[in-house]
């Protein structure tokens, strides 16, 4: 076999190719999460235990919003993971990343059986406020159309961590992730104290949980490189 034949029998290993294989990864995370919330949620249902829960239910806005949520925090793992040296903080967004993605594809997946569309009509976290709830001392105020809930980055921010490398990338990733599990575990809290349907309560908790342990982690790792949360 000449040179030529074996150029041609290798596979392209160029990073063009690269970009393919993240969005089949994605896609494929946010369909066996759909999967599941599917098969979970309509169990549920035909146990006929518990209601479909409608337009403006905590149920309903939860999935709606927290998906938002949770989707700035994958693409601001997706971020850190290409761009930072540091293993800590590789395999942290990494992490981040695919169980926040997994969790997103969840709460479609309930949205599809429930008939509600994937994303809000009206104001964000007005489902925190439904059926005379107490807030919970859960805070929306400073929020905008640039961070339309608790934690979130706004465009500014965003922007500033693409302009960061090396630590610099490092320690602020960890700053703006930290607030934004602080706001996302608020709302967390509150659809687990107020909803009565198991699968949200379930995954509710699972996000107070890894979302807790997480946040423990950035706190440690953000003494290590000599600077302080938000």
């Amino acid at each position: 076999m000449d040179q030529e034949e074996v150029a041609e029998a290798e596979p392209d290993r160029t990073p063009r190719s690269r970009p393919v294989v993240i969005a089949a990864s994605v896609i494929a995370v946010l369909l066996v999460g759909a999967v599941i919330g599917m098969f979970l949620t309509q169990r549920a249902l035909n146990s006929g235990e518990q209601a479909t829960p409608g337009a403006g239910s905590v149920e309903v806005g939860f999935a709606q919003d927290m998906s938002v949520h949770h989707l700035q925090a994958v693409t601001m793992a997706n971020w850190a993971r290409d761009h930072s040296t540091d293993p800590q903080v590789k395999q942290l967004a990494f992490d981040i990343q695919s169980t926040q993605l997994e969790q997103v594809g969840r709460m479609k997946g309930w949205l599809m059986l429930w008939g509600q569309p994937e994303q809000t009509t009206g104001a964000y976290m007005s489902w925190m406020s439904s059926g005379g709830h107490d807030m919970a001392g859960m805070s929306t105020s400073g929020t905008s159309a640039d961070a339309p809930m608790p934690g979130m980055a706004t465009n500014a921010e965003l922007a500033k961590l693409r302009s960061l490398s090396g630590q610099e990338l490092d320690v602020y990733f960890l700053q703006l992730m930290l607030r934004h599990h602080q706001g996302g575990t608020g709302m967390a809290q509150y659809a687990h104290d107020h909803t009565s349907v198991d699968a949200v309560k379930t995954l509710t908790q699972s996000i107070l949980d890894s979302q807790g342990a997480e946040m423990v982690l950035m706190k440690q790792m953000l003494a290590a490189r000599g600077a302080q949360p938000l």
